[in-house]
Order: C-alpha cells, then structure tokens, then sequence
C-alpha cells in the first residue's frame, strides 16, 4: 500500500522542481543563461532536440513572418524593373529622349540611394530592431514613389528615385538578417529564396505594368503610384510579427526572446533554442562594433567574402540585363513586351527551382553551377552578336543566351549571397557587416547601371559580354576556394566552424 504512495510523492516532487528550474530561465538575465543550462542535465535536450528529423518545428508558425519580410524584396524588384518599359516615355514627358546618361540617371540615382541607405542599415537594424528598420525603410519608399509619380522635372524624378533608393537600401540586408534569424535551419534555405521569389514577382509585376505605357498618355506616374501600396502595407504588418529573438538577446532581453520563440517554433522547441542561442550571443556583447574591425583582424576574412561574393554578382551584368533588357531585345527585333514576359518567367522558374533545391544541394553546389551556367549563356551571346553567324542563328543566340543567363542566375547567384552571408556573419557585427557588403553591391551596381548603355555604344556587344562572362569564371574560382557549406548547420555552428573562439 505505501509503494505507489512514495511513488507518487517522488513523482509530485520531481514534477514541482522541474517547474521551478523552467520558471528560473524566465527570470535568468541573458548573460547567465548559459550556466543554468551548464547546470543542468543535458539528457532532455539530446533526447528530445537535437534529433533534427523528430523535432523540426512546424514550418507554418514562422512562414507569415517570412511572407511580410520579403514585401521588401518584392519593391526591389519593382523598382528595378519599373523604369524598363516607361524610360522611353519618361524621357519624352520630362524633356531628355535621346540623352543616355540622362537616362541612365534615372536608373542609377536609385542605386545611389541605396547605397545611402545601405551604408546605415546596420546601424538602424542593431538600433531600433530588424522590425522597427522594415517600417523606417517603407517610409521614404512611398514618399519616394509619389514624388516620381507627380514629377514634371528630370530634377524630379532624380530626387524622388533618390529617396527610394534610400528606403531599398535599408530593406534588402535588414530582410536577409530578419530571414535568417528567425527561419529555423532546417528551411533556412527554402525561407531565404523567398527573398528571391518576392524578388522576380516584383520584377514581373513592374514589367506587366508597364505593358500599356505606349498605349496610354502617362501611364508611367500610374506605374509608380502603385508602388506606395505595398509599402503602406509593409510598415502596418510589420508591427504584427515577431522581433527577432537574436536580437532581443543581444539586448540582454531574454524572456522576450523566448516568447518570439515560441510564436516562431512552438512551446516545446523554445528551450533548445534558447540553448543554442547561449552558445555565442552573450548578453555582454551588445557593446558597439567599430568600423575598423570589419577590415582587419579576425573578422576580415568573412566580411572580405561577403563583399567580393556580392561585387562578382554585380560585375556578372545581371542588373545591366534587367534595366536594359527592353533596348537590347528590341535591337535584336523582338518586342520588348514579349521579351520581359519571357524574362520574368525564367526568373521566377529558377528561383522556385532554387527555393526547392537550396536545402537539399546547398549553397556551394548552386553558387557554382549558377556562375558558370552565366559564363556560358554569355558565351552565347558573344557568339550571337558576331559576324560569323547572321539572321535567325543569331537572334536564336541573342535572345536564348540572355534568357538562360537570367535562368542560371536566379538559381543560384541570385538568391544565395544574400541568404549565406547573414549566415557566415557572427551574430556580433551581422548586421554592419551586411550593410558594408551591401555597399559594395549598390556601389557596383551603380556603374554597372550608369555605364552599361555608354559602354554597349563604345565596345560593341561581343566584347562587354566576353567582360561579363569572365568576372562569372573568376565567381566559380572564388566559390570553390573561400566559400564554406552551411546546409542544415545552425548559425552558432557556423560561426564556430569560421571564427574558433579565442
């Protein structure tokens, strides 16, 4: 009689003092994590966490998250693709046809915005939080897309392309950190093409609006006004989903980071997660990363990938085929309308093909096939724009080339950079990091956007491309040497494998 009495005692007893250590890691400030979870016995967690098939949380709770972080992706693309069909009839209404580095302005000013507002995303991110940045970056975006929609002036329209380029220079990095933060590692990848998908729909988007600009007398201000929409609806939503928990944590501000937990990976994976966080984010670490240990010194080495993996995407010409594709299909006489339908869909074809294979191929494999995929469909294109093939053969070259160049590229050179490199940045200077290298991406993609239509003239096709397709060779050498897998890996095992602590 008295057997199932102790048995039962013993077992209220051991169930009050595992409610009592649950409610201490509530109480705990973030620096002494680590040692209550030292503390305890581990066996929990290796039986019931570190199983990655019997414990993916479900990926339903962290998806909406995802959906509204990438509407910033989605107005990158819309506005680089938004003055591809209008630019023609920009430059009549506003009094510069015929003047190309007037046009090119118009493209590039953008770009040099968003170098502004890349340069300061890092700060704003680790300032005011990765949501806070999203709603700060939709601000000048709406104003910007107004003041483009009502410009009577070049002087206009530049100012007005300025102040989106700002807000697109802080969305992009703040949304590869806010993704990579808040995925969990089993679809990291998946979540970060994502970024890619948003990407080309608004690119489609800008390219199928912009279908009646020929047709109706300033349907290019229409073409912007629709742009503040979904702006508008990204600072609302944004105030409804979760911080990220690793920045909350780097904050010292732990309880609330297991409660983004929870709302992204459930109940029973906040305490693993909790436990992986105090691995390497210190709650002691939130004093200020200087510039300088960006450039030199142990963190050099990663911050000097991420720059060079983003200025080989830019130096491949990607950009110069997405804002000038219209000019180059209609010199090879395709209409430019079918021609961006045909471009919008390779893009998107890749890039749901890339959201399937990232987490099973990983991102080295899609980096080098993508590259040299590029390399090749520029060799096309040389071939096509020689003197050695003429009519069909070469319009065959022309245009398929480009479409399997924009192909290769969203399967991998497209989407991976800006998912790896918030993977590869220590949790400590991720954020600035980011904004450097995405510095590097805007300052190149400046050039590349302001020289491409000057450069076509004085080179001629063949030898511009032969320049691209070269810069792609020198990507796949880059990857092969310097560029580590991070498939299925967590962010602290990534960072481990990189920067062994000292």
């Amino acid at each position: 009689m008295l057997q199932p009495l102790r048995t039962a005692c013993c077992f209220l007893g051991m169930w009050g003092r595992q409610r009592e250590a649950n409610s201490m890691y509530k109480r705990m400030p973030s620096r002494d994590y680590t040692n209550i979870v030292d503390v305890e016995d581990n066996s929990a967690l290796v039986q019931n966490d570190q199983d990655p098939e019997a414990s993916n949380p479900s990926w339903r709770l962290s998806f909406p998250h995802i959906l509204v972080a990438t509407i910033t992706s989605f107005l990158f693309g819309y506005h680089i693709g938004v003055v591809n069909e209008p630019l023609e009839s920009i430059s009549l209404d506003l009094g510069f046809n015929g003047n190309t580095l007037a046009e090119g302005l118009v493209v590039s000013t953008c770009l040099g915005g968003a170098l502004i507002g890349s340069l300061f995303s890092g700060w704003i991110a680790d300032g005011f939080g990765r949501r806070r940045a999203f709603q700060l970056c939709a601000l000048p975006m709406v104003i910007g897309a107004s003041v483009s929609a009502t410009a009577t002036t070049l002087a206009g329209m530049l100012f007005g392309r300025l102040l989106v380029g700002i807000g697109l220079g802080v969305g992009p990095p703040v949304a590869s950190l806010y993704v990579t933060e808040v995925s969990p590692a089993f679809i990291r990848g998946t979540y970060g093409s994502c970024i890619q998908i948003a990407n080309c729909i608004g690119l489609m988007g800008a390219l199928f609006i912009g279908i009646p600009v020929g047709e109706i007398a300033g349907w290019w201000r229409i073409c912007f006004w629709v742009s503040a929409i979904p702006a508008g609806i990204l600072a609302l939503a944004m105030g409804f989903c979760a911080e990220s928990p690793h920045w909350l944590y780097k904050q010292g501000r732990s309880t609330e980071a297991e409660i983004e937990f929870e709302k992204l990976l459930g109940g029973a994976h906040v305490k693993f997660a909790m436990h992986e966080l105090s691995k390497l984010d210190r709650g002691d670490d939130t004093d200020t990363v200087k510039l300088s240990e960006l450039f030199y010194g142990r963190h050099f080495r990663v911050v000097f990938i991420g720059s060079t993996l983003f200025a080989l995407q830019q130096l491949s010409g990607i950009n110069a085929v997405f804002y000038f594709s219209s000019t180059v299909f209609k010199s090879a006489g395709v209409p430019s309308d079918l021609a961006n339908v045909f471009v919008g869909l390779a893009n998107l074809s890749a890039s749901v093909a890339a959201m399937v294979l990232m987490d099973k191929l990983g991102r080295k494999v899609l980096l080098l096939g993508s590259f040299f995929g590029m390399a090749v469909s520029m060799g096309f294109q040389v071939a096509g724009a020689s003197s050695y093939v003429s009519g069909s053969g070469a319009l065959y070259l022309s245009v398929g080339g480009m479409l399997m160049f924009v192909f290769t590229f969203a399967l991998g050179a497209g989407p991976v950079p800006g998912l790896l490199l918030p993977e590869i940045f220590p949790s400590r200077i991720r954020a600035k990091a980011m904004a450097i290298c995405m510095s590097v991406h805007w300052v190149i993609n400046f050039f590349v956007g302001l020289l491409f239509l000057p450069l076509l003239e004085q080179l001629g096709p063949q030898l511009l491309y032969t320049i691209f397709a070269t810069f792609c060779m020198i990507a796949v050498a880059f990857v092969k040497r310097n560029v580590m897998e991070t498939k299925g890996k967590s962010l602290q095992e990534i960072e481990i494998a990189l920067l062994p602590q000292e």
